[in-house]
């Protein structure tokens, strides 16, 4: 089969390699799609723990077409979706049910063999049936699902005021769940172009703030004078750790600020420990997702999350330097792999 396989950071060729021989609890699937996101682009870079050489590819869903001896559930040409973690079971974290936390956490295209290839094994645990949603649109559970663990840590309470900083494929995701799941009015900050014209299309929230790419500080003075007493929740999914630095000013007394995006392992920001603690605000990390598949599925399959326009631009797996590039220079909202 045909793959793209990382040698070592900003390292990777299109390789051909045996098709994985699935074990007695896994199934091999034909891969449809696998999509492209930010942290391929920090795995690339090194930014993001990886374990190379490895074949990339953490949003990937196919067709069954070999089932381990002991699997059940499934049949030859079911459509699913891959949750790419593995976890170890036995560590500190794994024997107290926080399986996020494991200490031995594998995810496939980050650490085991991943969805930049023509087939992959998953345990069949970790695999979920779905049925409506097109391959280009079935790249999207991945991040749909880390929008719901993002809603578990977040927990907004019914009636809360909510600013989004961010309009990256998991952020719509999210923005549209946080609007639905107790956000009675919702703020989305984001540079002008076209992910703020989708998040319009989509819906996502009550007001946009369509802020500029050269100098946005009077759009970010009005903001502040128009919500003096700040917000609920404001939860940071640009990525940009100098927005992070930012967001707290735009916190209510007794608010809560999520860090959503994937930051440079080296980035500090300044916090102020009095402002923490006089106004008492929670600060939240949301990381990945863990057993959430099966809600994103769900909701984007009841089209209650609609990510249609998402995927802007599809590519064949030999053109996938291209569709790294097309992330790097954030010419398109969302790339995917598609296969025949």
């Amino acid at each position: 089969m045909k793959a793209i396989r990382y040698n070592k950071i900003k390292d990777f060729s299109l390789v051909t390699m045996p098709v994985p021989e699935p074990k007695g609890h896994e199934i091999l699937i034909k891969v449809k799609s696998c999509g492209i996101c930010g942290t391929d682009l920090h795995i690339h870079n090194g930014d993001f723990d990886s374990a190379m050489p490895v074949v990339t590819g953490h949003e990937t869903s196919g067709i069954v077409v070999k089932i381990g001896e002991n699997v059940k559930g499934f049949k030859l040409g079911d459509k699913v979706t891959a949750d790419n973690s593995e976890l170890c079971g036995h560590c500190h974290f794994c024997r107290q049910g926080k399986l996020l936390y494991c200490e031995n956490f594998l995810a496939h295209g980050v650490h085991l063999d991943g969805g930049f290839a023509e087939y992959c094994a998953y345990p069949a645990e970790k695999l979920f049936h779905f049925e409506n949603l097109s391959w280009e649109e079935a790249s999207l559970f991945e991040a749909a699902s880390c929008a719901v663990h993002g809603m578990d840590r977040i927990r907004p309470e019914v009636g809360s005021s909510i600013l989004l900083i961010g309009s990256g494929p998991t952020g719509l995701c999210l923005a549209q769940l946080l609007k639905a799941n107790g956000g009675a009015h919702m703020v989305l900050a984001s540079n002008a172009g076209p992910k703020m014209d989708l998040a319009k299309k989509l819906n996502c929230a009550d007001e946009y703030i369509e802020l500029s790419r050269t100098d946005p500080s009077k759009q970010w003075e009005a903001l502040k004078a128009k919500y003096p007493y700040g917000f609920d929740v404001v939860v940071e999914a640009s990525g940009s750790h100098a927005m992070l630095e930012k967001a707290i000013d735009y916190c209510t007394r007794g608010g809560k600020l999520i860090y959503y995006g994937v930051y440079e392992k080296e980035a500090l920001i300044k916090v102020s420990p009095s402002r923490v603690f006089s106004d008492e605000i929670t600060m939240i990390g949301s990381f990945s997702e863990m057993w959430c598949l099966p809600r994103a599925v769900h909701y984007l399959e009841t089209r209650k999350v609609d990510v249609r326009g998402i995927v802007t631009v599809t590519y064949k797996l030999k053109d996938f330097g291209k569709a790294l590039d097309a992330i790097r220079n954030k010419t398109c909202i969302k790339a995917a792999i598609t296969f025949d």
